[in-house]
């Protein structure tokens, strides 16, 4: 939980072809099975009681860019259903509605739960899981990307003061050191609400460890919240260290998964990642990637 998914798919999206495109993220477990379903497809006005107007789902708001479903083990069986028929036919109704809609959007999901258990339990549909899980990719909890926690402070810093229009915050070696070594149970949110916590008390001033909360220097509890760490979240891209290594490694493995997929035709492997197949062959000289003799 909190493992820095969503800046993975914001990551994915904007080093796409779709990147001037829409990203709209819709979280599966924070809405109710009778409130999701208009949320992800819309109604007709009189669709249900209170539907006084159209609503516009988030299928269509996404159209030709990127649909970043959080938590999508969350999802009830009905709407599974409805997913994967947009999945394969890319086409829906509203709630309520009989005119079939036709949409392009690239799907990207998250979860924090064992879908391949799931699949067994019966709680989530099989096809649906091998549909969705073209390019899987797990992502590592905070304490085992230690080197991204500088990169990703200045990320958080930089776009809540301009997001807030409050001067940004320093941090000092000694605070940054605190951040450092400290176990962060709650990952990479635990870090964002933490800088948030510093641009609001300390904007424009210096973060010293003094600043921070006790949990944060005081190692003996940074030591015990180790042990009861919640596990990694997943994707559909790669684990790593420095930011610029995660992204890195997740682009490689996104182009060796689609090239194995493709069994190494470069212009099926370029679809399916959004990419044109010029782009592709770029990128593959430009990190060495040999797969196959394939000239296509």
């Amino acid at each position: 939980s909190g493992t820095g998914k969503e800046l993975v798919a914001h990551a994915i999206h904007y080093n796409s072809l779709r990147s001037e495109k829409p990203f709209i993220k819709v979280n599966c477990a924070a809405l109710p099975e009778t409130i999701i379903e208009s949320e992800l497809f819309g109604h007709e006005k009189g669709a249900f009681t209170g539907a006084v107007n159209t609503r516009i789902g988030r299928f269509e708001l996404a159209n030709h860019g990127t649909l970043f479903l959080d938590e999508i083990g969350e999802l009830a069986p009905a709407l599974q259903v409805k997913l994967l028929r947009v999945l394969q036919e890319r086409e829906f109704e509203r709630v309520g509605g009989i005119r079939t809609l036709k949409v392009d959007v690239r799907i990207l999901a998250a979860t924090n739960r064992d879908l391949e258990k799931a699949v067994e339990e019966g709680s989530f549909r099989e096809d649906l899981y091998y549909r969705l899980n073209v390019i899987p990719v797990k992502l590592p909890p905070l304490r085992n990307m230690r080197e991204d926690i500088p990169l990703l402070v200045e990320h958080f810093i930089t776009n809540m003061s301009r997001r807030k229009g409050k001067d940004a915050p320093s941090i000092s070696k000694e605070a940054m050191e605190c951040l450092h070594s400290y176990s962060w149970p709650g990952n990479v949110r635990e870090l964002e609400n933490l800088v948030e916590r510093m641009l609001i008390l300390k904007g424009g001033e210096v973060v010293t460890p003094e600043d921070l909360p006790e949990r944060l220097v005081d190692k003996s509890k940074t030591h015990h919240l180790a042990a009861g760490e919640p596990a990694a979240g997943q994707v559909v891209s790669s684990d790593g260290v420095d930011l610029n290594l995660v992204l890195d490694e997740i682009e490689n493995n996104m182009i060796l998964q689609a090239l194995e997929i493709s069994k190494g035709v470069k212009s099926k492997a370029a679809s399916l990642l959004g990419l044109n197949r010029t782009t592709l062959i770029e990128k593959m000289k430009k990190k060495a990637i040999e797969f196959g003799t394939s000239q296509k």
